[in-house]
């Protein structure tokens, strides 16, 4: 990644972590990026049934040195790439890491404040077993089916848009 991008990608990662933390109704905890080990910053929080669920923001494809004009998208996870959770702070009473329900959404960097509130409202659903949310997203959405596991994804139009557009050039 460019030196930009990385700046940029840290930024609003930080930002999107502590405008979560704030607005959530459970305790949230952020952890800082190691780059020693290589492990990102995430958010993390423990549900109601007591177990550990975990927010990661990062770059989905982005430009590089490389490939300079290449677009750049990012993805929000939740409960995805447990090999990141080293990270995460542990609390007692955890029941263990929350491995049914996952979800991923992927959005270009302009986006990602914008779905703070629908984020939140998605993992209160989730806790209290209500679907998919009650708020509307704030960009259109694709959704794809699940392959494996219950792991939900979904695009945003712009980001789908950008993503396939720029194949035909950068890839």
């Amino acid at each position: 990644m460019t030196p930009e991008a990385i700046r940029r990608v840290v930024q609003l990662r930080q930002e999107f972590y502590t405008l979560l933390a704030a607005k959530s109704q459970v305790p949230v905890s952020i952890s800082r990026d190691n780059h020693s080990t290589s492990y990102r910053s995430m958010a993390s929080w423990i549900d109601k049934r007591q177990q550990l669920n975990y927010l990661l923001v990062y770059p989905y494809i982005a430009p590089d040195a490389l490939v300079p004009k290449r677009p750049f998208i990012l993805k929000i996870a939740i409960n995805r790439g447990a090999g990141s959770l080293v990270n995460a702070k542990w609390r007692k009473n955890c029941r263990g890491v929350n491995q049914s329900w996952h979800f991923e959404l992927t959005l270009l960097p302009e986006e990602i404040l914008d779905f703070l509130p629908w984020i939140v409202s998605l993992i209160e659903s989730q806790d209290n077993d209500s679907g998919l949310g009650r708020e509307t997203p704030p960009h259109p959405l694709k959704f794809k089916l699940p392959e494996v596991d219950s792991v939900q994804e979904a695009w945003t139009e712009k980001a789908w848009t950008y993503y396939t557009d720029s194949q035909l050039i950068y890839f």
